[in-house]
């Protein structure tokens, strides 16, 4: 029997959690001279006080969405995806390559065919480790952090060499057509008759990222194959004796979390900057994995995380442009919360648990 219940495993746990981080971060912002009252307030008012900083801080909410969703998926099968950096890029280039040499009559289609695109390309870059680890014993981690860097050299290549229009500078490819600008969310809340203000930031890729969430927790937890990626999880050894083949889940929950991780590309390249650029995953695939353990590896968990880490990254924008608090400081910050709610988790689980137990021997 469980020491803690659910609740308190789910919403007790990563708020205290986010509490000591908050607090280690008032204090390193009071010792360099600045009020981390005040800084709590421009952060919040940043990133949720206006249509403007919602707008942004869900834009980044979608990219943590999906590369979130890719680590827990591999996660669930005992596997730790780091290349979700790697796949987005490559998804991201998909995006593109669909995008600039094929004459879509309209972005909706257009759509359809770029999220298609960026999922395979994830999920190619996510089988080769794949199948090195399910075949040659290679480790995941290692494999897929060094596919990061290759997939990273493979865009530089192509855009400088194919992408790239004639005479241009910039290592960037040629915009894609102006029917193809994906809708601001403000756009299709308005086609639906609810008034919302203006906002260009988040578009209808943050649909899509939730319904990629809603998707995860279908196959997870309402799925044979994802009862058999969770029973491979919990005991490769039981797994096999229940006849589970390792090989086909090892290769299958990396192409799932690969796609996945592809997908954001659809958000950074054909949502934002409408062209295909370098450094547009700006360490979103590495976010996810915070975004995913703090979320526990559950979609509504990492759905919660992702608006939180986007609301860090827009409250740091934020605290960058209006005071004299260092951009260094503000990933510090980020850290402190990826340390409390990673790595330091069982600080806060294991005093809790011996609260509970206390109170079940004492009847309460």
């Amino acid at each position: 029997m469980d020491v803690m219940p659910k609740w308190a495993e789910v919403i007790l746990v990563p708020l205290i959690s986010l509490l000591l981080a908050a607090f280690l971060s008032a204090l390193i912002i009071l010792a360099i001279g600045e009020d981390p009252i005040a800084a709590a307030k421009l952060m919040f008012e940043g990133a949720v006080g206006s249509v403007r900083g919602w707008g942004y801080t869900l834009y980044y909410a979608t990219n943590f969405m999906f590369t979130g969703l890719a680590v827990s998926v591999a996660f669930h099968a005992r596997m730790f995806n780091i290349g979700g950096e790697g796949q987005a890029v490559l998804g991201g280039l998909g995006v593109a390559l669909v995008c600039l040499y094929v004459p879509w009559p309209h972005w909706s289609i257009a759509l359809v065919a770029a999220t298609a695109m960026a999922a395979a390309f994830g999920a190619f870059w996510a089988a080769i480790p794949a199948y090195l680890q399910a075949k040659r014993g290679s480790h995941i981690v290692i494999t897929t952090i060094m596919f990061n860097y290759i997939a990273a050299a493979v865009l530089i290549y192509l855009l400088n060499e194919f992408l790239k229009p004639a005479g241009a500078a910039d290592p960037s490819s040629a915009r894609f057509a102006a029917h193809l600008d994906l809708p601001t969310l403000n756009s299709v809340l308005n086609g639906m008759g609810i008034k919302a203000s203006k906002d260009d930031s988040v578009n209808v890729t943050f649909l899509i990222a939730i319904a990629s969430c809603v998707a995860v927790w279908v196959l997870m937890w309402k799925t044979r194959l994802g009862y058999e990626i969770r029973a491979f999880g919990h005991s490769g050894s039981a797994a096999r004796y229940a006849g589970i083949n390792p090989t086909k889940i090892i290769m299958v929950s990396m192409i799932i979390s690969g796609a996945l991780a592809g997908m954001m590309g659809i958000n950074v390249v054909m949502g934002e900057a409408e062209r295909l650029v370098l450094n547009s995953v700006e360490g979103a695939g590495f976010i996810g994995i915070a975004v995913a353990l703090m979320g526990r590896n559950h979609p509504f968990g990492v759905f919660l995380a992702a608006i939180l880490f986007g609301f860090l990254y827009q409250g740091g924008a934020e605290l960058d442009f209006w005071t004299s608090i260092p951009r260094e400081l503000i990933v510090v910050i980020q850290a402190l919360v990826i340390l409390f709610t990673g790595a330091l988790d069982h600080m806060v689980r294991m005093p809790l648990e011996r609260v509970f137990l206390a109170f079940r021997k004492g009847g309460v």
